[in-house]
Formats: structure tokens, C-alpha cells, sequence
């Protein structure tokens, strides 16, 4: 499993290609055509689900603001590409995604991150951010009956950005950008 630091272009997995459904097409995806921008990676169970439309609407709803960030994101799930465009084809939820949808139904991709489930063939709920370098930054992994927070997320993306732009700053608890941050040391320092 990708650690905290770790490239992810070093895994063996970066160069494998996967299929993805993107604005109802279907492409081609591998980790290393990210390299050089921040990567949003949000990997969830499966397609046809309670919890996972409600993620998946969200990031949708706040892609604009990823972009905005320089991030592109992806979902992952363990199903094929033709599910996921059923999916999107008969979910006013799901219809809204412009980013792409990744199949993994090997569970090659999820088993790289930590998130397969071996024996039911599902991947946990993950969300991971990799830098421009493909550095794993952060990632946050829970059970499959809790929602994730896209809106954290977001937040998350912004505080390793500013970390990464900043050198010697670190962000405390809940830091939003335009708040105070700290110098190891030293007190807080002023508004960025």
C-alpha cells in the first residue's frame, strides 16, 4: 500500500492502463498522465449504492472549485466502465460528473491505495491527494456506511497547497486559506 511521501509514479500501477468514463465517452487512464498537477483520487464501493451518489453529486458540485485549485479528481470503484455508464445514463445525481470515472475491476488500482476489500471484490470509502510531483500528501480511509465530506476535501487540497507554496508554514486545525498559520517554533504568523 502507497504511503504518506511516497511517489505514487514509483508504483508499478502508475503506467497501467484502466478504462474511464468521461462526458458519456469512454477513455483511456493511467497515474502518470497526472503527473505535474494535483491529483484528487476518491475511491468508493460501487455504482447503483445509497451512499456513493451523495459523494459523487458533491464532488461534482464542487469540481469547479478543484479546478480552480489546479486538481483534477477521479473516481474509483471496482466496477466496469459499462456500469458506470449505465449509472450515469439513469442518475440525474451521477449525469452531473464531468470528471472521470475510473473502472477498476481487477482491483489492481484499489489494491495499490489500501482499499480493496478481498472476498467481496469492493473497495473501502479512500480519498487521496497527490501533488504535482505525485507525492502522496494525504488520505483519509473509513468504513463504507459513513458519508465523506467534499467540502473537507476541498480543504485538505488547499492547506497541502499552501504548505507545499510556503515552505516552513504548517497549517493548524480546521485552517482555511486567508487564516493564520504556523512556523514550528515560533508563534502564529499573520493573515496570508
Amino acid at each position: 500500500m502507497i504511503k504518506i511521501g511516497q511517489r505514487i509514479s514509483d508504483l508499478e500501477i502508475s503506467n497501467f492502463e484502466l478504462e474511464a468514463l468521461q462526458n458519456g465517452k469512454i477513455k483511456k487512464f493511467k497515474l502518470s498522465d497526472y503527473k505535474g498537477q494535483w491529483l484528487v483520487l476518491i475511491f468508493y464501493p460501487a455504482d447503483f449504492t445509497f451512499i456513493c451518489p451523495t459523494e459523487l453529486e458533491e464532488a461534482a458540485d464542487y469540481y469547479k472549485e478543484f479546478k480552480k485549485l489546479g486538481a483534477e479528481v477521479v473516481s474509483v470503484s471496482t466496477d466496469t466502465v459499462f456500469v458506470h455508464k449505465a449509472w450515469h445514463d439513469h442518475s440525474p445525481a451521477i449525469k452531473k460528473i464531468k470528471f472521470p470515472m475510473i473502472a477498476d475491476p481487477t482491483g489492481k488500482l484499489s489494491r495499490e491505495f489500501g482499499t480493496y476489500i478481498e472476498g467481496e471484490g469492493l473497495s473501502l470509502r479512500g480519498s487521496f491527494i497527490v501533488d504535482p510531483d505525485s507525492v502522496l500528501k494525504a488520505y483519509e480511509m473509513h468504513d463504507n456506511s459513513m458519508g465523506r465530506s467534499i467540502k473537507e476535501l476541498v480543504r485538505k487540497l488547499q492547506s497541502a497547497q499552501f504548505v507545499k507554496e510556503h515552505r516552513g508554514e504548517v497549517c493548524p486545525a480546521s485552517w482555511k486559506p486567508g487564516e493564520k498559520t504556523l512556523k514550528p517554533g515560533l508563534d502564529l504568523v499573520g493573515k496570508i
